[in-house]
């Protein structure tokens, strides 16, 4: 992978991470449009922009990560010890794929990557468009029940083009759920999950780094994290904004019209 390939994929994978288009949906079509080197280094690459974007989440929410640390310290039931139990529900159903399906979730991705993403878009711009037209009594706290529903969403967006925020906002808004602590709550609960992944996968970069992944050069990984953690700054900051002025329906719009596109072309080709 050449450090202009790496650069554009950093860029799509922090801007789409947190806006509601599917990050993995994009890298797969970036990587379908650049083609060539574009392909290298697949893990090791895709590893190092989630991190990046995870980062980006921490620097972003870094005064309400620092207020739940507070509350914790305290040794005491408060709001601050129930939000993170909320956090630890919504991780079990992704923790449950992981684990036992990863296998699984990773062959749809070996040749109908792109079919996959097409048809997962059209789910994902359906649940955006319901939350334009269905809204429920808004709550002001998330429910442990409605956490771990939110996490069942997030735990079925590891299918490409599926948008984990959309999905797991989407979820929450028809849930009822406030919007002003909503997406908060979203980009907060991936933080572990993403960590823990690329630690589990470090043993497979060692192991490819004998094969053909280790062609991937130093500085294009560098480009590429550089990449994603700025523009995951920026669309982190923008989608809570978003999610706050009730705009998700024009993304809704956007994934529909790409997915459709992309079904088509799979049909025709």
């Amino acid at each position: 992978m050449d450090t202009l390939h790496a650069l554009i994929l950093g860029l799509i994978q922090g801007l789409t991470e947190y806006l509601p288009v599917s990050s993995s949906g994009h890298l797969e079509i970036g990587k379908a449009l650049l083609g060539g080197s574009a392909t290298d280094g697949g893990l090791t690459f895709d590893i190092i922009v989630h991190v990046a974007t995870v980062l980006s989440t921490i620097v972003v929410l870094w005064k309400e990560i620092a207020w739940i640390f507070k509350g914790l310290f305290k040794g005491k039931l408060n709001d601050e010890t129930r939000y993170v139990i909320n956090i630890i529900i919504s991780m079990i159903p992704v923790g449950i794929v992981g684990l036992l399906f990863k296998e699984q979730v990773e062959a749809l991705y070996e040749g109908h990557a792109l079919a996959v993403t097409g048809v997962c878009l059209l789910v994902t711009a359906a649940l955006l468009a319901l939350t334009h037209f269905y809204k429920p009594k808004e709550k002001e706290h998330i429910s442990p029940s409605n956490a771990f529903v939110i996490g069942i969403a997030q735990a079925l967006a590891v299918l490409p083009g599926l948008s984990r925020s959309g999905s797991t906002i989407a979820t929450g808004l028809l849930l009822g759920n406030s919007r002003k602590n909503l997406a908060q709550f979203s980009f907060l609960m991936v933080i572990l999950p993403i960590l823990g992944e690329a630690i589990l996968e470090c043993k497979d970069i060692i192991s490819a780094s004998t094969g053909s992944e280790a062609a991937i050069p130093t500085m294009s990984l560098i480009v590429g994290f550089l990449a994603a953690f700025v523009s995951g700054c920026f669309a982190c900051k923008c989608m809570i904004a978003l999610v706050k002025k009730c705009k998700l329906i024009y993304f809704a719009a956007y994934c529909a019209i790409v997915g459709a596109v992309i079904v088509a072309y799979n049909i025709l080709s």
